[in-house]
């Protein structure tokens, strides 16, 4: 059971409306790297969880980031406040109206004309929110992994949301939100580091003639070498086979005799003739083609 307390966990003010400023901010509310994947990311992983100490730390979590898109939800609304009641109440001239809700250098009239000023579940380029930002597999020692990067993501997008804001308030609202995705990585990561062995991640260990190889595929000016492909722990191939597993490379697949005969007869009838070249209407299209001299 859920129970909503009217206080947010951060006390949030506001300067002053700026309609640019709250559509950047639907970046954390609606976008992938929003409170809104995040919550619905933690809270899937808990559901399914069966040891009660991760459990409990995806719900908490889970809850913490339905409070954060409430904080922003917030910031937007009210960043948005003079744009709605002008809207709603054409108290401005119609030029004075566009141009103020156009200041922001982006897409804030079409969230304001399109949701009235409060907060959309998109990112700030309108782009619906999606459960396919959702990548849980299933697994804690992959998942715990997505989740400490979804966490720094999200501190990123902060961090630069913080760099367009003048609003000091705004900026320390922001700020709380960017720590609290600190603490969450170092929670995800004391949890991936409890299950011992946590590398590789499921079950099946790795093919061992594989695991430890660093194939250099790129061809160009040579690269520095790190402890990423260098050092005892690795096996370097400069120049590797096409088929590292000593075969031919090429594919096959056993089939039965007539399945053979009528894979034959569609090569037959789909065969190209490589000596027949006719006019296409590519040809004739690019004017390429001279036109035939009348009699």
């Amino acid at each position: 059971m859920f129970v909503h307390n009217k206080r947010l966990q951060y006390t949030v003010r506001v300067s002053a409306p700026n309609p640019g400023l709250a559509n950047l901010l639907l970046e954390q509310f609606g976008g992938p790297q929003g409170e809104l994947a995040a919550a619905c990311r933690y809270f899937t992983q808990a559901v399914g969880e069966d040891d009660p100490g991760r459990k409990d730390l995806l719900f908490d979590i889970a809850t913490e980031e339905l409070s954060h898109l409430e904080i922003i939800g917030s910031i937007v609304a009210m960043l948005n406040k003079g744009a709605k009641g002008q809207l709603a109440e054409a108290v401005e001239s119609e030029a004075e109206l566009y141009r103020s809700l156009t200041g922001g250098g982006n897409d804030s009239h079409t969230t304001a004309l399109l949701y009235g000023g409060g907060p959309a579940l998109t990112n700030s380029a309108g782009v619906p929110w999606s459960a396919a930002y959702i990548d849980t597999i299933g697994e804690p020692t992959a998942d715990l992994r997505s989740n400490i990067a979804a966490e720094a993501r999200a501190k990123i997008v902060y961090e630069r949301l913080m760099n367009v804001t003048d609003d000091p308030s705004i900026s320390e609202a922001l700020g709380f939100l960017m720590t609290r995705e600190i603490a969450h990585q170092k929670s995800f990561e004391k949890a991936l580091h409890s299950i011992q062995p946590n590398f590789p991640q499921g079950k099946r260990p790795g093919v061992p003639e594989f695991t430890n190889v660093y194939y250099n595929l790129s061809q160009g000016d040579d690269a520095p070498r790190g402890p990423w492909n260098d050092g005892p722990g690795w096996e370097f191939v400069e120049t590797p086979e096409p088929a590292v597993d000593g075969g031919d490379g090429l594919a096959s697949a056993n089939i039965s005799g007539a399945d053979a005969k009528v894979l034959s007869a569609m090569a037959a009838r789909t065969a190209s003739d490589t000596s027949s070249d006719p006019t296409t209407g590519a040809d004739l299209g690019s004017g390429y083609e001279e036109a035939e001299p009348k009699e």
